[in-house]
């Protein structure tokens, strides 16, 4: 795609004075995640005044339907009008990957505030057009960021702290594992998610995207070199039309090198029986050490190797307490939360950024880095697993 032609200069951000609007393309899945973090956000933490304005979606019925249960003040089926609105400030994208690219570049052009599901795009190519938008429109004062929600899980940002902190040493290597198996029964049925034209990739950039973004934000620094393995188990699937072939990956494997010296092993699968949405993360330091499984996401375990071996051990910490990063909104001590909060956060977190005028994170500079090393791993799977140096 190219982007949107503008004879004269695009928009900077305008401060209103009014509540911002709104606009959230897509009322599946992520739309819906998306729509109860926007309807409940300002409830729980200090945010600027927005309004829900407008849902958009293809099927008029559906989204007006959707609309009107998630929230919103109306429905709208074309996009590139919501996006030329002068009451529509944040455009809040849901769609599938291969619609972000041409949506976040024109909303961006639009002068609006963009935030957009992972991953990023479906390409290489579409990311870096993004992120080269994205840095224009900063310039104007248009923020933009990517929904990596999992960063946002209280007992993640915590782990993030301790490793910041020092508690864990020198991290040497981190075992990162999201598995699910919603896939796992040959006969389910197919969908846009397994056809490469439509989703890009299948686990890898679904999933494994997610926990490539976990090893960046707990560990810093960048990831230099790769090597990858790609399998597909199911190779056709039911469609309404018969046998379909199924054109992505069922799981993937990847072995990251840092430039820290860390290296991170990252298994994925949507065929995995028996785990539903099972992201576990385990980091390894020479002084202490980290376990997180998002089925159980209020908990951390942490090992101090700095105390007397007679009293080493990993503890349970409860990630409830007021203490605790995002928790001082929610509820008292014990009273857990689940995964739908971790896009309220997401939400507070980019208002709080246009409020201010300060870059959030994850950027789309950030989501393009991940995007490279997904690249990188389908380029050493296509060569047997030899390693692959990343571009940044």
């Amino acid at each position: 795609m190219t982007a949107p032609e503008h004879p004269s200069a695009p928009p900077a951000a305008r401060p209103v004075s009014r509540p911002l609007g709104v606009a959230a393309i897509g009322y599946a899945f992520m739309g819906k995640a998306h729509s109860n973090a926007w309807r409940n956000v300002a409830s729980f933490f200090d945010v600027p005044a927005f309004e829900q304005k407008v849902l958009v979606g293809r099927d008029a019925g559906a989204v007006a339907e959707a609309a009107a249960k998630y929230g919103w003040a109306e429905s709208a089926t074309d996009w590139r009008t919501v996006i030329e609105r002068d009451d529509i400030d944040i455009v809040d994208i849901c769609a599938p990957g291969w619609m972000h690219a041409e949506i976040a570049v024109a909303a961006l052009a639009a002068g609006k505030h963009v935030l957009v599901e992972k991953p990023l795009a479906n390409t290489l190519a579409e990311a870096e057009l993004m992120t080269a938008a994205a840095a224009k429109a900063r310039a104007r004062g248009v923020q933009s960021m990517i929904g990596f929600n999992y960063r946002r899980v209280p007992a993640l940002a915590l782990a993030r702290e301790l490793i910041a902190e020092g508690r864990l040493g020198t991290v040497r290597h981190v075992r990162a594992a999201y598995l699910q198996d919603w896939l796992a029964d040959a006969e389910a049925p197919m969908t846009w998610r397994l056809r490469k034209e439509t989703a890009g990739s299948g686990a890898l950039g679904d999933i494994a995207s997610h926990a490539i973004d976990q090893v960046l934000f707990l560990l810093g620094g960048e990831v230099n070199e790769v090597t990858g393995r790609l399998n597909t188990f199911v190779n056709q699937r039911p469609g309404e039309n018969g046998l379909e072939d199924v054109t992505v990956d069922d799981a993937a494997w990847a072995t990251l090198s840092l430039a820290s010296g860390a290296i991170a092993s990252v298994e994925v699968s949507r065929v995995a029986t028996g785990r539903k949405n099972s992201l576990q993360i385990e980091v390894y330091g020479d002084k202490g050490s980290l376990l997180f499984d998002l089925e159980n996401l209020n908990e951390l375990g942490f090992l101090d190797a700095t105390l007397p071996i007679r009293e080493q051990g990993f503890r349970r910490i409860l990630v409830n307490e007021p203490e605790h990063p995002y928790l001082e909104a929610w509820w008292p001590q014990g009273h857990i939360i689940g995964w739908e909060h971790t896009f309220t956060h997401q939400a507070r977190d980019f208002l709080l950024a246009i409020k201010d005028g300060t870059a959030p994170s994850p950027s789309f500079e950030e989501g393009l880095n991940v995007q490279h090393i997904l690249n990188a791993v389908e380029e050493s799977a296509a060569n047997k697993s030899t390693l692959t140096v990343v571009r940044h």
